[in-house]
């Protein structure tokens, strides 16, 4: 794995060992980040489900002020500071390792307000759905941010009705990433 642009650019990184986390492709990650290339410098991003920290440090190396990355795996936690620590990205690093749940707890209390965040969580596991809601309704999104959320494309999340609209759907090859925003207010 590598980082793509900015300032750790072309730098490799590790990933976790086994098959439980499936790294974003390299192809993906270009596409995500070409989006939202003018939301990254100075804002907060929320990696879930982080895995390596893929995305929450491809976000510091492209000028994101904090990146805060979940995990529940003690292992992944610790990789990710690794290779912070590797990129010479952990001054502006978090890395939780927790429940995704507990930790959108925790920013909540504490007041967190984030501008873009990054759901991969397993495929089947509908926990993108349950994120999501969170997000949302907890105000834990900043009002112009953004999430995106990495999914199986014959398996997009179920997202229902909500404070959110989709504003993008793309495919790549096996893979979709949707886009949601907040709705706008009436």
């Amino acid at each position: 794995m590598r980082i793509i642009a900015g300032s750790a650019r072309g730098r490799s990184f590790d990933a976790p060992a086994g098959r439980d986390t499936r790294p974003t492709l390299d192809r993906i990650k270009e596409a995500i980040f070409g989006s939202i290339q003018f939301q990254v410098p100075g804002a907060t991003v929320l990696d879930l489900f982080s895995g390596s920290g893929n995305m929450g440090l491809e976000a510091l190396s492209r000028g994101a002020a904090k990146a805060i990355c979940v995990d529940a795996s003690p292992a992944c936690a610790a990789l990710i500071r690794k290779n912070g620590e590797k990129l010479g990205l952990s001054e502006g690093l978090q890395v939780m390792n927790t429940d995704f749940r507990a930790a959108l707890s925790a920013m909540q209390a504490q007041g967190q307000r984030v501008d873009i965040v990054f759901l991969d969580p397993p495929y089947a596991s509908g926990l993108a759905a349950a994120a999501v809601e969170i997000l949302f309704t907890e105000r834990l999104l900043d009002r112009d941010g953004v999430v995106i959320v990495e999914h199986a494309w014959d398996q997009p999340p179920e997202l229902g009705e909500g404070p959110w609209i989709v504003s993008r759907v793309k495919k790549y090859g096996i893979c979709g990433v949707t886009t949601l925003n907040w709705r706008e207010q009436e």
